[in-house]
């Protein structure tokens, strides 16, 4: 059966980076883009992080019973939702493997959806310092940064990431990206292993 490889961590954990790091270095991995309607930011592509979207076209996957899991955040800037839909990309009996990044809302939600045993939790920690310095960094190269937005996220994430819910969802595995090149060859031991016929 194929698995979902599934990125999870704090803002500013560096999942973006470790994504396209991982898919450069595993090309044989299919990957699945995920919705949302909060505005692109700078550097981001479309199709490639996200596909930017609008609540018209979120409505039509709900009406149509297409949405794997949603999540709607009240930002500054108002309600962004975040949502993987059931369009297509998804084949789990083709035998190829999948990449993707998520909370872990989400990544429970897929669980129920797919079954846990074909999602695989890739967690990524950071210091709570340096995460805040790589986040502060990121927000300032933006062309209208919003530090209201970054403290909002940075203080939800201690409760959404909090550990009575990672250890609720089994997540005891944990990949420190405080060195890029460690933490991409612990993740890649550990598809290795989740690829080891068991029989």
């Amino acid at each position: 059966m194929s698995k979902i490889y599934y990125l999870m961590g704090k803002s500013a954990t560096g999942k973006d980076t470790v994504y396209k790091e991982l898919m450069k270095r595993r090309p044989e991995l299919k990957t699945a883009v995920t919705y949302t309607t909060r505005p692109i930011r700078e550097g981001e592509t479309e199709g490639t992080e996200y596909f930017f979207t609008d609540a018209k076209m979120l409505r039509r996957f709900l009406e149509e019973g297409k949405v794997i899991e949603l999540r709607t955040y009240e930002t500054v800037h108002g309600p962004w939702s975040y949502f993987t839909a059931d369009d297509g990309q998804f084949d789990l009996k083709g035998g190829n493997d999948y990449l993707m990044i998520g909370t872990l809302e989400s990544y429970e939600k897929m669980c129920r959806y797919f079954g846990a045993e074909a999602i695989v939790p890739l967690y990524l920690e950071l210091p709570d310092g340096m995460r805040l310095r790589r986040a502060l960094k990121r927000e300032e190269n933006q062309k209208e940064p919003c530090y209201r937005e970054l403290c909002r996220r940075y203080l939800a994430d201690e409760k959404d990431f909090s550990e009575e819910r990672l250890n609720e969802l089994g997540i005891k595995k944990r990949f420190s990206n405080i060195c890029l090149e460690g933490c991409i060859g612990q993740i890649l031991q550990e598809m290795q292993e989740n690829r080891m016929d068991p029989e």
